[in-house]
């Protein structure tokens, strides 16, 4: 059984974003996804240069599965970093770019609304949108006030 280790990485200079989606395309070898077959990368970037990655977990309960994206956010709240963070590439294998979902999207909304979404496809290419172009009028801490 392989052991799944979290992937933290201190970068001395700015990463591209081409670097952030090859860590994304990284993470393909961890997802688990005996339904789906469609393994997903997510890695975030924060300000100061770490790098919180995520894959995909299926579960036959379907409604347990959990998206890359959220398995990175996940990885950085729990290691203490819940702001900072200016661009998350999520990649699949398909031709189609790979989009988080809408509770991906409220997820990011939630620590980085300002954050830059970069989705990639099977073949390398990648958009480049804010995350407040796929979630307008988002809700988030400030809208309890």
């Amino acid at each position: 059984m392989r052991k799944l280790l979290q992937i933290i990485i201190k970068e001395e200079r700015p990463m591209t974003d081409q670097e952030l989606v090859k860590k994304a395309f990284d993470m393909h070898q961890f997802s688990y996804v005996p339904y789906s077959h469609f393994p997903v990368g997510a890695a975030i970037l924060t300000e100061d240069g770490r790098v919180f990655t995520g894959c995909n977990v299926e579960n036959a309960a379907y409604g347990s599965t959990i998206c890359a994206e959220r398995t990175a956010i996940l990885k950085a709240v729990s290691e203490g970093c819940r702001e900072g963070w200016t661009a998350i590439a999520i990649a699949g294998r398909g031709e189609d770019y790979c989009w988080p979902c809408g509770a991906c999207r409220q997820m990011l909304y939630e620590f980085a609304p300002e954050v830059r979404v970069i989705a990639a496809r099977g073949d390398g290419q990648f958009q480049v949108v804010p995350l407040a172009e796929l979630l307008p009028h988002g809700f988030g801490p400030k809208s309890l006030k």
